[in-house]
């Protein structure tokens, strides 16, 4: 199969499904829709920040790790390792939310609380779909077809959706706060980022531990936190201005 065939289905096979779940949340906020515009900003700023973030990502992985693979470094680095999980968590937690920043949140059409959900989430997709997409070219290249589909389907479930529910806790966090002072916003905002991170990171170390049980309950851990975002998201739909009393 011909390289660039393989880099134009690698690309479709990582965006597609990214696509589906951003048509899945926009129609969540179907009243107030955004500009397209913007949230094709949002989704390419995400999509960009992944090779932003690897040389970062790698850098951990040489002077930390030593190169040693995460589930070696397990066993024989313990603290090494878990510290080189938390690292990686956060420098993509921190890279999507700067992306959405710098491309639509400091936008004047951001000015509704759901808009910090919906463009989180839409960056946060861009990233999973280049991330996806990175991952796919691996098995294609080696002419492994049925690994990419299956490389395909679990990220699909486990790391797109990882990537939405983690930055989606920061947009309610901003959300939830939106008319509050700028005190609780920088509060809010805080824990935002370490309950992002934390999430991120658990799901990660499940995976690396690659038992069956652990992948099991990674995943289950993940569909949950996918119906909290869906409770959150409606609780911050119901956010309005407290109204002063008289």
């Amino acid at each position: 199969m011909p390289q660039s065939l393989i880099f134009v289905l690698s690309f479709l096979g990582g965006i597609a499904p990214a696509l589906l779940w951003l048509w899945f949340w926009l129609s969540e906020d179907k009243k107030h829709p955004e500009p397209k515009l913007l949230i094709l900003f949002a989704f390419i700023s995400g999509m960009i920040a992944v090779p932003l973030v690897v040389p970062f990502e790698k850098f951990v992985f040489t002077h930390l790790l030593g190169g040693i693979e995460i589930e070696l470094a397990i066993k024989t680095s313990f603290f090494s390792a878990i510290l080189a999980v938390i690292l990686w968590a956060a420098l993509e937690e921190l890279f999507k939310l700067t992306a959405a920043y710098f491309s639509v949140l400091t936008k004047k059409d951001v000015d509704e609380p759901t808009d910090f959900v919906i463009y989180l989430i839409t960056a946060a997709l861009g990233f999973a779909a280049m991330e996806n997409s990175f991952f796919l070219a691996n098995p294609l290249l080696d002419g492994k077809i049925i690994g990419s589909i299956l490389t395909s389907d679990l990220r699909f479930i486990g790391a797109t959706l990882l990537h939405t529910v983690s930055s989606a806790t920061i947009g309610v966090a901003l959300a939830l706060s939106f008319y509050k002072s700028r005190h609780y916003k920088k509060i809010y905002f805080s824990v935002g980022v370490i309950l992002s991170i934390t999430l991120h990171s658990l799901f990660n170390l499940l995976i690396m531990r690659g038992t069956s049980g652990n992948i099991f309950f990674a995943f289950s851990f993940v569909w949950l936190t996918v119906l909290m975002l869906m409770l959150g998201f409606e609780k911050v739909k119901r956010v309005h201005p407290v109204k002063e009393k008289n």
